[in-house]
């Protein structure tokens, strides 16, 4: 069991039966009585969103998922296969589902795929990746000195904000939590 004042963004917790991971964590003390949590979370199975209010000091299972090696095979329709590194057995995951990551991973990356009882629920990527820039704006000469910075559109379609001096082809460390330029990989 896990407590309220334990939980933060991005742990997986069982609410009525379901699978729920948390996107939002906010602790509100109101001015009588006892202090309340608000959560957002994500249904892990369906993909949809809700906000659910709770008292300070609710308990709730925390959930133990399995990882596993993966690789990202290719996207159909509206579904993305993957493959099991060990057992080369494939399956697919939703959009919903993949969410965000999908601006970061692209075909033959490894990732952990995330398992509940044998059965495939998310992934996790890196905290940071490198990609390449397939389109920008060329710099103009004299702007580097503003610090300013230009749209650049990565090899996955994510489109990130990156200094002036980033040109197409360039390869970019990108921080998957918040989608912000960190570095230019030589």
């Amino acid at each position: 069991m896990i407590d309220t004042g334990d939980l933060r963004k991005g742990i997986i917790i069982e609410y009525e039966g379901n699978l729920q991971r948390i996107t939002e964590y906010q602790h509100v003390k109101q001015g009588r009585g006892s202090a309340i949590v608000r959560l957002t979370m994500r249904n892990l199975r369906t993909g949809s969103t809700t906000t659910q209010t709770f008292q300070a000091g609710s308990k709730f299972p925390l959930v133990r998922l399995e990882r596993q090696r993966a690789q990202y095979l290719y996207p159909e329709d509206e579904r993305y296969n993957f493959m099991d590194l060990d057992s080369f057995e494939q399956f697919a995951l939703d959009k919903a589902t993949l969410g965000d990551a999908l601006n970061y991973i692209k075909e033959q990356d490894t990732i952990d795929l995330l398992t509940y009882q044998g059965e495939p629920i998310d992934i996790e990527i890196p905290i940071t990746v490198s990609l390449v820039v397939s389109q920008t704006d060329p710099g103009l000469r004299g702007d580097t000195a503003t610090g300013g910075t230009k749209p650049a559109t990565l090899e996955t379609g994510h489109t990130v904000n990156v200094p002036l001096f980033v040109n197409e082809g360039d390869t970019l460390k990108i921080d998957t939590r918040n989608g912000q330029y960190l570095e230019r990989v030589t």
